[in-house]
């Protein structure tokens, strides 16, 4: 059993199998940017409403830190005070992330050696922990080792934030991936309405969750974002080779 999560999790279950996330192919670069993904185990929901959403937006916040974080401590906060709190040194960027029903994207940036295994770590743990806790069960929450793929250019890496973005496409279009769009201005009205990705984020939208992403880096990347009609129909074929 893994040692150094034991006190993290009761039974020390959540934790080993989270451990596993250590793993690698292509190691991690302080400076490198990448995409991050990984989906429910046995394609559960892993967000049964905006509560849920919205403990994972914090954890994405609080665990960006050298340091522990005990949510617990902050119970009785509101939603945007806990999204105002102290942190130390940022261990990754966030640059663009986006929440589904089942799985979830994030587009980071390794800050410190190891920074993004230690983040989606310590992300996984807190919030399975809590949704553990919520619905009375036991085990890990989510696949493991997570998916990543390493951005290696400009153009990848806003291809891949808009990407990133397009995923609640699936909720208001179900065939947009198939070119299959009743109304295009609708759907884009709609992604932006999204409040479970960063796409707010990057309209110039002020809202409590802006502090969860570097914005140094999306004002640098901003003017070179092309308009979400231009990437819709694209971005089919790049999650065509995307594989859990």
């Amino acid at each position: 059993m893994c040692t150094s999560h034991r006190e993290a999790s009761p039974s020390g279950e959540i934790a080993c199998k989270i451990c596993t996330m250590a793993y690698r192919r292509s190691p991690f670069a302080v400076g490198e940017f990448f995409h991050c993904y990984t989906r429910g185990v046995d394609k559960r929901i892993t967000f049964q409403d905006n509560h849920d959403y919205e403990r994972f937006l914090q954890a994405l916040y609080v665990c960006n830190d050298t340091s522990s974080f005990d949510r617990d401590s902050v119970s009785d906060f509101f939603h945007h005070s806990i999204l105002k709190l102290d942190r130390g040194v940022q261990i990754v960027s966030v640059v663009a992330y986006c929440l589904m029903p089942n799985h979830y994207h994030l587009v980071l940036r390794e800050n410190v050696e190891g920074g993004i295994v230690r983040f989606m770590q310590k992300v996984g743990t807190m919030y399975t922990m809590y949704f553990n806790g919520k619905n009375d069960r036991i085990g890990g929450l989510f696949v493991g080792p997570f998916r990543s793929k390493h951005i290696d250019s400009d153009s990848y890496l806003r291809k891949v934030i808009s990407y990133t973005h397009l995923n609640p496409a699936e909720i208001f279009e179900p065939g947009w991936k198939d070119g299959k769009v009743q109304d295009l201005t609708t759907l884009e009205l709609q992604l932006r309405s999204y409040r479970f990705s960063s796409l707010q984020d990057y309209y110039g939208i002020i809202r409590p969750e802006r502090s969860i992403i570097d914005m140094n880096v999306v004002r640098e990347l901003n003017d070179h974002i092309p308009p979400l009609h231009n990437v819709i129909l694209d971005a089919a074929e790049y999650y065509g080779g995307l594989r859990w």
